[in-house]
C-alpha cells in the first residue's frame, strides 16, 4: 500500500502539470460514473492529508484513495494520448499530460461538505507541518489516552495520517519502542521522537520518491536490501545487535521489529 509520502509526491505532481488547465476526465473501466461532474473543468487544486488525495475541480473535489493495490501512471505526450493499458478507473487529460489511476480503493467526486469530513475524520499528518505544533499535540493525546499497542495506533489513519507498515516497523525500531507496548504506557518524549522522526523520513520519500530509514543511506539512493533495519528482514540478524528480526501479525498486518533492541 503507497504510505503518506507517495500521495503527497502525486499532489506536487497534479500541482505542477495540471495545475490551472481544463481536464478532460473519463472512466476508461467505466466504474467511475462520477468523472461527468468535473470532466471539463478547471483543476483549482491538489491536497494530500495522509493516503488521500483531493483534486480541487469548480464544482467538487475528486477523492481518491488508492488502497493496497492502487496505482498512478503518468505520461507526456505529443501526437495525442496512448490508449489506456489495464482496467484504468479514471483519466485525467489536459493538453500535454495524462494520469490513469487504476484499482483504487476509492474514487468519487465529494462535495466541500465531504471534502471538510473527510479530513476531520483523519489524523495530523506528519507532511503538513502545524507551526503552533498542534497536529504534535493532537498525536501524542490520542496515543496517551489509548489501551492499544503503539503498533496499531501507528497504523490507525485517525490517530496519525500517512503512515503505513514500512514507516511503522522502521520508526519504533528507530525509536526502540517495543510495538506492542501500549499508547498509554509510551512516555510523551518518547512519542515527540517519534513525530519528529516521521517528519523527517517522510520528507526524504517525498523529496526521493523512495523510503530510506537508515541514518547512512540517507542521502543516496541505496539498493532496497539496505533500505531499512527491520522491515521484510525477518528471521535475518539485527543490523544493530545482531538478534534474529522477529515476524508476526498485528491486526492482521506483519509486524517486524528486534526483540533485543526494542524492549519497551
Amino acid at each position: 500500500m503507497p504510505e503518506g509520502h507517495t500521495v503527497h509526491r502525486t499532489a506536487k505532481r497534479f500541482q505542477k502539470e495540471f495545475a490551472g488547465q481544463q481536464l478532460f476526465v473519463t472512466s476508461p473501466q467505466g466504474r467511475f460514473v462520477d468523472a461527468a461532474l468535473v470532466t471539463g473543468q478547471k483543476l483549482e487544486s491538489a491536497e494530500a492529508f495522509g493516503k488521500h488525495l483531493f483534486l480541487g475541480f469548480e464544482s467538487g473535489f475528486v477523492r481518491i484513495h488508492l488502497g493496497i493495490y492502487g496505482k498512478w501512471r503518468f505520461s507526456q505526450f505529443e501526437d495525442g494520448p496512448k490508449d489506456p493499458v489495464g482496467q484504468v478507473r479514471a483519466r485525467f487529460l489536459s493538453s500535454q499530460h495524462v494520469a490513469d489511476v487504476v484499482g483504487p480503493t476509492a474514487c468519487e467526486v465529494i462535495d466541500v461538505a465531504g471534502f471538510e469530513m473527510q479530513k476531520s475524520k483523519l489524523g495530523p499528518d506528519p507532511l503538513r507541518i502545524d507551526p503552533a505544533d498542534q497536529e504534535l499535540e493532537r498525536f501524542i493525546a490520542r496515543c496517551r489516552k489509548s489501551k492499544t499497542s503503539i503498533g496499531q495506533l501507528l497504523m490507525d489513519q485517525s490517530v496519525i495520517s500517512g503512515i503505513g507498515n514500512v514507516y511503522r516497523a522502521e520508526l519504533l525500531f528507530r525509536a526502540g519502542v517495543n510495538p506492542y507496548q501500549l499508547g498509554m504506557n509510551t512516555q510523551e518524549e518518547t512519542l515527540v521522537a517519534i513525530w519528529f522522526d516521521a517528519v523527517r523520513l517522510m520528507k526524504i520519500g517525498v523529496s526521493k520518491g523512495i523510503m530510506l530509514t537508515r541514518d547512512d543511506y540517507l542521502k543516496g539512493m541505496p539498493a532496497t536490501k539496505d533500505r531499512y533495519f527491520v522491515y521484510k528482514r525477518e528471521g535475518m540478524p539485527c543490523r544493530n545487535c545482531g538478534h534474529e528480526v522477529s515476524l508476526a501479525l498485528l491486526n492482521s498486518r506483519k509486524l517486524y521489529w528486534c526483540n533485543s533492541c526494542q524492549i519497551g
